[in-house]
């Protein structure tokens, strides 16, 4: 059997991004919907199997971002794959403190501790990953976090 046809790839991106039902499938009205969707840096990948605090970055000042479950928050395109990025730049504090080479990115549903990591990925640009020390802001040009569904 094959994976998912286009409109589901669209419409689970929409849903998990976007805040946006599924049609007699899934809808978002829980008691408490989850408004932001927040992105992590990581040391290392990691894995489909670990959390948002897995080989998450230590430096000092460093938080997760809060990015809107909404239009303004992420753009879907494309079909066969469909595929989510930022629609905004995604600014991090920058580090007073300590360093890290960060070499993945994350997304996920809590601002702080264990989370669910729903989706990471390596950073492609700069190759290497990319080095934060004392006074570094590190940020993402709208468009830079990406996510495909296949």
């Amino acid at each position: 059997m094959a994976g998912k046809a286009n409109i589901l790839q669209s419409d689970v991106l929409k849903l998990i991004f976007q805040a946006t039902g599924i049609a007699i499938v899934a809808d978002n009205t829980a008691t408490a919907p989850l408004t932001n969707l927040f992105v992590s840096l990581h040391t290392a990948d990691p894995t489909n199997g670990g959390t948002q605090s897995s080989t998450e970055a230590t430096y000092t000042g460093y938080a997760r971002v809060a990015v809107a479950r909404s239009t303004t928050g992420w753009t879907i395109s494309g079909s066969s794959p469909t595929g989510v990025s930022n629609a905004a730049t995604v600014s991090f504090p920058a580090c007073t403190g300590g360093s890290s080479t960060v070499t993945f990115v994350g997304i996920g549903t809590t601002v702080s501790g264990t989370g669910k990591l729903l989706y990471s990925g390596a950073i492609t640009s700069p190759s290497g990953g990319l080095a934060i020390s004392n006074g570094i802001t590190p940020s993402f040009a709208a468009g830079q976090v990406t996510v495909t569904e296949d």
